[in-house]
């Protein structure tokens, strides 16, 4: 009964984190995907959707890692914020493109883009999580 628990508190705080962390991501952009999304803007279904894969895989490393419900909090606390800046730091580094005026046009391949870059950025922090 024990492990049933366990397994279930962590899944809760996991779920809770993850759902945190895109709420978060979607206040600290300039594009309100959600939005975007609901009008059928496939760009913005891609980076919301590499958002959401990048963060699980951060959240993934601090429950694996963590030594209890209190360390996955923190750790998967600290890796939302890291997952922010570096995503507020990529429009800064694209000068070649706007990154929100190229999703509110709906430019796919900047979306997917995005979409890679934020599952790339999930790895590289998941790895700096392990003990």
């Amino acid at each position: 009964m024990d492990l049933v628990i366990n397994f279930l508190s962590y899944l809760g705080v996991g779920l809770v984190l993850l759902l945190v962390g895109l709420w978060l991501m979607e206040l600290t952009t300039k594009n309100k995907e959600f939005t975007l999304i609901a009008q059928g803007n496939k760009a913005a279904a891609y980076v919301l959707g590499g958002r959401l894969v990048g963060l699980a895989v951060v959240l993934w490393s601090a429950i694996a890692n963590s030594v209890s419900l209190v360390d996955v909090a923190i750790w998967g606390g600290i890796a939302i914020l890291a997952q922010i800046i570096v995503f507020l730091l990529a429009e800064l580094l694209t000068p070649k493109f706007n990154i929100t005026a190229s999703i509110d046009d709906n430019n796919e391949s900047v979306g997917l883009f995005l979409f890679f870059l934020s599952l790339s950025i999930g790895i590289v922090i998941a790895g700096c999580l392990t003990y």
